[in-house]
Protein backbone atom coordinates (compact mmCIF):
# COMPACT_ATOMS: atom_id res chain seq x y z
CA UNK A 1 0.00 0.00 0.00
CA UNK A 2 3.12 7.65 1.32
CA UNK A 3 4.58 10.55 -0.28
CA UNK A 4 6.67 11.44 -3.22
CA UNK A 5 8.56 13.29 -5.72
CA UNK A 6 8.87 16.58 -7.52
CA UNK A 7 6.34 17.99 -9.93
CA UNK A 8 7.01 20.86 -12.36
CA UNK A 9 5.93 24.21 -10.99
CA UNK A 10 3.01 25.94 -12.69
CA UNK A 11 0.48 28.64 -11.98
CA UNK A 12 -3.19 27.74 -11.75
CA UNK A 13 -5.44 29.87 -13.97
CA UNK A 14 -8.31 31.67 -12.22
CA UNK A 15 -10.83 28.95 -13.16
CA UNK A 16 -8.89 26.56 -10.90
CA UNK A 17 -9.05 28.87 -7.89
CA UNK A 18 -11.33 26.37 -6.12
CA UNK A 19 -8.30 24.05 -5.85
CA UNK A 20 -6.49 26.65 -3.74
CA UNK A 21 -9.15 28.38 -1.67
CA UNK A 22 -10.88 26.14 0.93
CA UNK A 23 -13.94 28.37 0.68
CA UNK A 24 -14.51 27.04 -2.82
CA UNK A 25 -13.75 23.40 -2.07
CA UNK A 26 -16.55 20.84 -1.90
CA UNK A 27 -16.33 17.77 0.37
CA UNK A 28 -15.81 14.51 -1.52
CA UNK A 29 -18.94 12.41 -2.09
CA UNK A 30 -19.66 10.02 0.76
CA UNK A 31 -19.30 6.29 -0.03
CA UNK A 32 -22.54 4.48 -0.78
CA UNK A 33 -23.54 2.71 2.49
CA UNK A 34 -25.15 -0.15 0.55
CA UNK A 35 -21.89 -0.74 -1.32
CA UNK A 36 -19.94 -0.61 1.92
CA UNK A 37 -22.19 -3.29 3.46
CA UNK A 38 -21.89 -5.42 0.33
CA UNK A 39 -18.11 -5.07 0.34
CA UNK A 40 -17.92 -6.19 3.96
CA UNK A 41 -19.73 -9.42 3.19
CA UNK A 42 -17.80 -10.00 -0.04
CA UNK A 43 -14.52 -9.35 1.76
CA UNK A 44 -15.32 -12.01 4.37
CA UNK A 45 -16.32 -14.51 1.68
CA UNK A 46 -13.19 -13.97 -0.40
CA UNK A 47 -10.80 -14.18 2.55
CA UNK A 48 -12.43 -17.42 3.74
CA UNK A 49 -12.13 -18.84 0.22
CA UNK A 50 -8.47 -17.82 0.00
CA UNK A 51 -7.65 -19.50 3.31
CA UNK A 52 -9.05 -22.76 1.98
CA UNK A 53 -6.29 -22.97 -0.65
CA UNK A 54 -3.69 -25.51 0.49
CA UNK A 55 -0.19 -24.37 1.48
CA UNK A 56 1.53 -26.24 -1.35
CA UNK A 57 -0.86 -24.81 -3.92
CA UNK A 58 -0.40 -21.28 -2.55
CA UNK A 59 3.38 -21.70 -2.82
CA UNK A 60 3.11 -22.84 -6.44
CA UNK A 61 0.79 -19.91 -7.21
CA UNK A 62 3.22 -17.47 -5.58
CA UNK A 63 6.13 -18.76 -7.67
CA UNK A 64 4.10 -18.33 -10.86
CA UNK A 65 3.02 -14.83 -9.80
CA UNK A 66 6.68 -13.89 -9.16
CA UNK A 67 7.63 -15.03 -12.66
CA UNK A 68 4.83 -12.96 -14.18
CA UNK A 69 5.88 -9.92 -12.15
CA UNK A 70 9.40 -10.23 -13.54
CA UNK A 71 7.97 -10.29 -17.07
CA UNK A 72 5.78 -7.25 -16.39
CA UNK A 73 8.35 -5.11 -14.58
CA UNK A 74 11.47 -5.92 -16.62
CA UNK A 75 14.89 -4.62 -15.54
CA UNK A 76 14.96 -3.98 -11.81
CA UNK A 77 18.46 -2.63 -11.11
CA UNK A 78 18.23 0.56 -9.07
CA UNK A 79 14.43 0.60 -8.88
CA UNK A 80 12.46 0.60 -5.61
CA UNK A 81 9.70 -1.97 -5.23
CA UNK A 82 7.27 -1.87 -2.32
CA UNK A 83 5.87 -5.27 -1.39
CA UNK A 84 4.15 -6.60 1.73
CA UNK A 85 4.47 -9.22 4.45
CA UNK A 86 1.99 -12.05 3.66
CA UNK A 87 -1.16 -12.08 5.78
CA UNK A 88 -4.19 -14.38 5.87
CA UNK A 89 -3.32 -16.52 2.86
CA UNK A 90 -1.93 -13.79 0.58
CA UNK A 91 0.67 -14.86 -2.01
CA UNK A 92 4.01 -15.18 -0.21
CA UNK A 93 6.53 -13.20 -2.27
CA UNK A 94 9.29 -13.01 0.33
CA UNK A 95 11.54 -15.25 -1.78
CA UNK A 96 11.02 -12.88 -4.72
CA UNK A 97 11.93 -9.94 -2.48
CA UNK A 98 15.31 -11.54 -1.80
CA UNK A 99 15.77 -12.23 -5.52
CA UNK A 100 15.06 -8.58 -6.34
CA UNK A 101 17.63 -7.48 -3.79
CA UNK A 102 20.22 -9.86 -5.26
CA UNK A 103 19.59 -8.43 -8.75
CA UNK A 104 20.19 -4.84 -7.67
CA UNK A 105 16.67 -3.78 -6.81
CA UNK A 106 15.68 -2.06 -3.59
CA UNK A 107 12.72 -3.34 -1.59
CA UNK A 108 10.41 -1.55 0.80
CA UNK A 109 7.57 -2.52 3.10
CA UNK A 110 4.55 -0.29 3.85
CA UNK A 111 4.07 0.88 7.42
CA UNK A 112 0.90 2.22 9.06
CA UNK A 113 1.94 5.30 11.04
CA UNK A 114 -1.51 6.54 12.07
CA UNK A 115 -5.14 5.64 11.55
CA UNK A 116 -6.60 7.21 8.39
CA UNK A 117 -3.16 8.51 7.35
CA UNK A 118 -1.14 7.58 4.26
CA UNK A 119 1.31 4.72 4.59
CA UNK A 120 5.04 5.29 4.58
CA UNK A 121 7.50 2.94 2.90
CA UNK A 122 10.61 1.72 4.71
CA UNK A 123 13.63 0.12 3.13
CA UNK A 124 13.78 -3.65 3.69
CA UNK A 125 16.77 -5.91 3.14
CA UNK A 126 17.60 -9.49 4.07
CA UNK A 127 19.15 -8.49 7.41
CA UNK A 128 16.53 -5.94 8.43
CA UNK A 129 15.50 -5.92 12.08
CA UNK A 130 11.75 -6.36 12.12
CA UNK A 131 9.15 -5.23 14.62
CA UNK A 132 5.43 -6.03 14.79
CA UNK A 133 3.01 -3.35 13.78
CA UNK A 134 -0.72 -3.11 13.02
CA UNK A 135 -2.37 -6.56 12.77
CA UNK A 136 0.92 -7.96 14.12
CA UNK A 137 2.51 -7.58 10.65
CA UNK A 138 6.32 -7.14 10.66
CA UNK A 139 7.96 -3.97 9.34
CA UNK A 140 11.61 -2.79 9.15
CA UNK A 141 12.30 -1.17 12.51
CA UNK A 142 15.32 0.84 11.36
CA UNK A 143 14.64 1.14 7.63
CA UNK A 144 14.89 4.57 6.03
CA UNK A 145 11.78 5.97 4.39
CA UNK A 146 11.99 5.61 0.62
CA UNK A 147 9.65 6.27 -2.29
CA UNK A 148 8.68 3.31 -4.48
CA UNK A 149 8.81 3.22 -8.26
CA UNK A 150 6.56 0.16 -8.17
CA UNK A 151 3.92 -0.75 -5.58
CA UNK A 152 2.92 -4.42 -5.40
CA UNK A 153 -0.27 -4.66 -3.34
CA UNK A 154 -2.20 -7.79 -2.33
CA UNK A 155 -5.89 -7.85 -3.20
CA UNK A 156 -8.84 -9.34 -1.37
CA UNK A 157 -10.80 -9.07 -4.62
CA UNK A 158 -10.52 -7.36 -7.98
CA UNK A 159 -12.46 -6.88 -11.19
CA UNK A 160 -11.72 -6.54 -14.91
CA UNK A 161 -11.17 -2.79 -14.50
CA UNK A 162 -8.33 -3.53 -12.04
CA UNK A 163 -10.25 -1.95 -9.18
CA UNK A 164 -9.01 -3.34 -5.88
CA UNK A 165 -11.08 -4.62 -2.98
CA UNK A 166 -8.85 -4.44 0.09
CA UNK A 167 -9.40 -4.84 3.81
CA UNK A 168 -11.53 -1.72 4.11
CA UNK A 169 -9.11 0.69 5.78
CA UNK A 170 -8.50 2.70 2.61
CA UNK A 171 -4.75 2.90 3.26
CA UNK A 172 -3.55 2.13 -0.26
CA UNK A 173 -5.99 4.51 -1.96
CA UNK A 174 -5.17 7.24 0.53
CA UNK A 175 -1.44 6.68 0.03
CA UNK A 176 -1.58 6.71 -3.77
CA UNK A 177 -3.71 9.87 -3.73
CA UNK A 178 -1.07 11.61 -1.59
CA UNK A 179 1.88 10.74 -3.82
CA UNK A 180 3.16 13.48 -6.10
CA UNK A 181 4.59 10.96 -8.56
CA UNK A 182 2.36 7.96 -9.19
CA UNK A 183 4.25 4.65 -9.16
CA UNK A 184 3.36 1.62 -11.22
CA UNK A 185 0.70 -0.13 -9.11
CA UNK A 186 0.34 -3.89 -9.47
CA UNK A 187 -2.17 -5.99 -7.59
CA UNK A 188 -1.41 -9.62 -6.81
CA UNK A 189 -3.81 -12.37 -5.84
CA UNK A 190 -5.42 -15.58 -7.05
CA UNK A 191 -7.67 -15.94 -10.06
CA UNK A 192 -10.49 -17.11 -7.76
CA UNK A 193 -10.54 -13.59 -6.25
CA UNK A 194 -11.76 -11.98 -9.47
CA UNK A 195 -15.36 -10.79 -9.23
CA UNK A 196 -17.69 -9.06 -11.66
CA UNK A 197 -17.26 -5.62 -10.07
CA UNK A 198 -16.19 -4.13 -6.76
CA UNK A 199 -18.61 -1.22 -7.41
CA UNK A 200 -15.87 1.47 -7.48
CA UNK A 201 -16.44 4.51 -5.29
CA UNK A 202 -15.06 8.06 -5.69
CA UNK A 203 -12.12 7.39 -3.38
CA UNK A 204 -10.99 4.21 -5.19
CA UNK A 205 -7.90 4.24 -7.42
CA UNK A 206 -7.53 1.58 -10.11
CA UNK A 207 -4.35 -0.49 -10.41
CA UNK A 208 -2.25 -0.68 -13.57
CA UNK A 209 -2.58 -4.46 -13.69
CA UNK A 210 -3.42 -7.47 -11.51
CA UNK A 211 -1.19 -10.54 -11.57
CA UNK A 212 -2.51 -14.00 -10.65
CA UNK A 213 -1.38 -17.55 -11.23
CA UNK A 214 -3.49 -17.59 -14.40
CA UNK A 215 -2.21 -14.44 -16.06
CA UNK A 216 -2.13 -10.65 -16.08
CA UNK A 217 -5.31 -8.55 -16.12
CA UNK A 218 -5.05 -5.01 -17.47
CA UNK A 219 -7.89 -2.44 -17.29
CA UNK A 220 -10.33 -2.56 -20.17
Amino acid sequence: MANDADEPAYASPPCFMHELDPAFQQPPPAPDPDVMRWRKGERERLIASRLEIGADERLAFANTIATRLDELIGAIDGRVVSLYWPFRGEPDLRGWMKALEARGGKCALPVVVAKAAPLVFRHWHSNSRLERGVWNIPFPADGEEILPDIVVAPVVGFDAGCWRLGYGGGYYDRTLAAMGRKPMVLGVGYSSQMIETIHPQPHDIAMDAVVTENGITSPR
